[in-house]
């Protein structure tokens, strides 16, 4: 049934290697103290472009809230027809430590049957798996013809930066962003040629928490034992939200839910972590039970005297950063008031402890039993030759909520070109160039499915 789609997307994958080439090379940054806000302007005019050359009539840029421009397009299609919304986003993170890449960051570079560069994959190697998937399920049909569902685009301009710009744009006008079908194209598979849908995200509950147990420094030879050492109370309380599995234990809340989708391979998760030869895994149960389906507790920060420079004395006040990821299920409100009163508990010796909210996000959990999943997994499933699979996420996407609360119809699924070995974020990310050939298929083929 695909043979066309197939034989379209390999033509035009030595042009999808080109545009991605020239994606790469803006330093879309969304950092205007890191780089030119100018290189943002330019990779969202290109992408503007882009997609009205593909056949999307109307495409504009729209700033939203934050300064950002988010690319917003629309074609309708046959009367009668659903609408599919495809998500990617053009910014990117910061290369970072630049000495640490092989390759210069912002130039595509092939290496060992790999496309290497900043936004490879996350997530213009996105971008360009929309285009050719558009591009080849036009030149299927007869020239000219409209699309088999109606098409909007947005590619967002801060995803990476998380100022909510696009978030804010959605429930300002979710005349937008109407659909009845919406990919998030921004994770990815389980592992290359692994078809994989991501259905659940974690939330997040911040907090930073203060700890005071006296007024001023004191000599650590003359005070030490009976004085009160906030660091040494800090550390205990920090102490008390792990047991000794090294599972997340904050008092109030489940920590034994189950996973029910694919698999984690606890050595594919230490390959994909870097977790060092001999070191164990925290916690207990599987990978995917710790890192899709319970709460987890990581310190992001301490203030207390850095080793060197530091003094013999016994510490007035010590604060910490504190992430709690909280999976589907959970009220992320709830989640942080149990953490918030867990730290007030765990408080030794009387010490003051003031405890600062910072942001929370909630979780989320896609619907996967409606018309548009069952036409992408068969699509999937043909692409790639293998049964979709599912997955979560560990991280948040604060807008999977705000679609589902602005767009209440729709059903939301997330997938991308951004499998373990891309190492986003990271020096060095890649995109192996079958995922992009692979799953433009699989989205031309869903388009043509879910329009029939």
């Amino acid at each position: 049934m695909g043979a066309d789609i197939r034989d379209a997307v390999r033509r035009l994958m030595p042009t999808a290697r080109e545009e991605l080439a020239t994606l790469v090379a803006y330093r879309s940054v969304a950092d205007p103290r890191q780089f030119p806000p100018e290189e943002c302007l330019a990779a969202a005019t290109w992408v503007r472009d882009a997609f009205v050359a593909a056949g999307v009539g109307s495409v504009e840029l729209i700033e939203t809230a934050d300064g950002s421009n988010a690319v917003v397009g629309h074609q309708p299609g046959p009367p009668g027809a659903p609408t599919v919304l495809l998500y990617c986003h053009y910014d990117v993170q910061p290369p970072g430590d630049e000495t640490a890449w092989h390759t210069p960051p912002f130039e595509l570079t092939d290496r060992d049957g790999r496309w290497y560069g900043r936004g490879a994959a996350d997530c213009k190697g996105n971008i360009v798996m929309h285009l050719l998937a558009l591009r080849a399920l036009r030149g299927s049909g007869t020239p000219g013809t409209p699309f088999p569902v109606g098409i909007r685009i947005v590619a967002e301009g801060t995803e990476e930066m998380g100022t909510g710009g696009l978030e804010a744009l959605v429930a300002a006008r979710p005349d937008l962003f109407q659909a009845d079908m919406i990919l998030v194209v921004d994770t990815g598979n389980a592992e290359v040629g692994e078809p994989t849908a991501t259905v659940t995200l974690r939330g997040v509950a911040n907090v930073v928490v203060h700890v005071e147990t006296m007024a001023s420094e004191v000599h650590s030879g003359m005070f030490g034992g009976p004085a009160p050492d906030a660091l040494a109370a800090l550390v205990q309380m920090l102490a008390s939200l792990r047991d000794a599995d090294g599972n997340t234990v904050v008092d109030g809340l489940d920590a034994t839910q189950s996973w029910d989708g694919a698999a984690y391979a606890e050595a594919q998760f230490r390959t994909d972590a870097g977790v060092l030869d001999g070191v164990g895994l925290a916690g207990t149960g599987t990978v995917a039970d710790r890192v899709w389906a319970r709460p987890a507790l990581t310190i992001l920060g301490i203030d207390c005297p850095p080793v060197v420079g530091s003094a013999a004395a016994i510490q007035p006040r010590a604060s910490a950063r504190l992430n709690l990821r909280v999976p589907p299920g959970m009220d992320p409100q709830t989640a942080l008031d149990a953490l918030i009163g867990h730290l007030h508990a765990h408080a030794p010796w009387g010490s003051r402890v003031t405890v600062e909210p910072e942001q929370t996000g909630s979780p989320f959990r896609a619907g996967t039993d409606g018309p548009g999943y069952a036409a992408l997994g068969a699509a999937m499933a043909e692409a790639f030759g293998r049964p979709l699979g599912t997955v979560g996420q560990g991280g948040s996407i604060p807008l999977c909520n705000v679609f589902a609360e602005q767009v209440p119809g729709a059903e939301i699924v997330m997938l991308g070109v951004e499998e373990p070995r891309c190492l986003i974020h990271a020096p060095n990310e890649s995109v192996d160039p079958s995922e992009i050939e692979n799953l433009a298929v699989a989205e031309a083929l869903f388009l043509r499915r879910f329009g029939s």
